[in-house]
């Protein structure tokens, strides 16, 4: 059976994974840097980076709040954001990445940027913020086109993990979707689901090997996202670009699993090592059209779906359920 359609259109795209150095942002751009030289030498057109990988994240949660203020920026004309926006019109390639951003009245976001080669810049503020609570939500879908042809969306972490969110971004015409995540290895309530990884393990990850990759493979990392991640790209036809950290984020591991997935839900390129790491994928567009994501899309029945706009009464502020028992 060919799946496929008319349309022509390729992008070559990477996923990165690496573990950020809290509140460091000249070595994590240094990272950035390194990992965009090693993407243009394969021709990469886009390059996703994890959430708050300039800044550093899960210590963000202990900072007072003038050291929050000391380590947030404004976006667009702060330092990361000109220092991104060079560094894309350089390589000739489009860059994402995420830091906290201060705003001129004051308030604090957990945000991600998307550089292109032209100059341009997009953000995305995340949806449901946890991480301080001095951070703010965003309120606003992040849908634009780039200048290669495709037309992508941004969610971050948690964003993905409420199918609202994702459908929403497709339905505004995204073909894909950054993911920038730091997720996996985390405390959950859930008994069945993720939970931590012994910091042991970590440091003799290079001793051994294969007890670090058991955890990053497992229910608290891989196993994990298997239960959701692939849905979010099939329901919707829309490929998938899942970025994380990886190693240590203050007291938890996060477990990287960077993946690309297509509008199938079918993984096309994957890690899963233990250390920093860049996996490349091409997006091949015929896929899109006839996806069974797509054609769920015009299967809506928009008139039946009013209710999804009532509050139910039992919505709550993402820090209850990430914090509270």
């Amino acid at each position: 059976m060919n799946n496929k359609s008319e349309d022509q259109r390729t992008l070559r795209v990477a996923s990165v994974q690496f573990e950020s150095a809290p509140g460091d942002k000249e070595a994590n751009f240094r990272k950035i840097e390194s990992f965009v030289t090693r993407a243009a030498e394969k021709n990469v057109r886009l390059i996703v980076f994890p959430e708050c990988c300039v800044t550093g994240y899960w210590f963000i949660r202990n900072l007072s709040a003038p050291e929050l203020r000391q380590l947030a920026e404004p976006i667009f004309d702060g330092p990361s954001s000109r220092r991104l926006i060079e560094l894309a019109k350089k390589s000739g390639m489009t860059i994402g990445a995420g830091w906290v951003e201060s705003t001129p009245a004051g308030e604090f976001h957990n945000s991600y940027v998307v550089a292109t080669p032209d100059g341009r810049a997009q953000r995305h503020r995340k949806l449901h913020a946890f991480e301080h609570t001095s951070i703010r939500s965003g309120s606003e879908y992040t849908v634009f086109d780039l200048p290669d042809g495709f037309r992508v969306g941004v969610l971050i972490c948690y964003d993905c993990n409420l199918v609202e969110n994702v459908r929403l971004t497709a339905l505004r015409g995204a073909e894909i979707l950054i993911a920038p995540h730091q997720t996996g290895g985390c405390r959950s309530k859930n008994p069945h689901l993720m939970g931590v990884i012994d910091r042991r393990v970590w440091d003799q990850r290079h001793a051994d090997p294969a007890a670090i990759e058991r955890e990053l493979r497992s229910e608290k990392g891989r196993g994990w996202l298997m239960r959701w991640l692939p849905s979010r790209a099939h329901d919707n036809g829309i490929f998938l670009i899942f970025s994380n950290g990886i190693g240590v984020d203050d007291d938890e591991i996060r477990t990287g699993n960077a993946m690309i997935l297509d509008p199938y839900g079918r993984i096309l390129a994957e890690t899963w090592k233990a250390g920093d790491d860049l996996v490349i994928a091409d997006l091949d567009a015929s896929l899109l059209a006839e996806s069974s994501g797509r054609r769920w899309i015009r299967a809506r029945r928009p008139e039946l779906y009013l209710p999804l706009t009532v509050p139910t009464g039992l919505e709550c502020d993402v820090r209850k359920l990430k914090f509270e028992e």
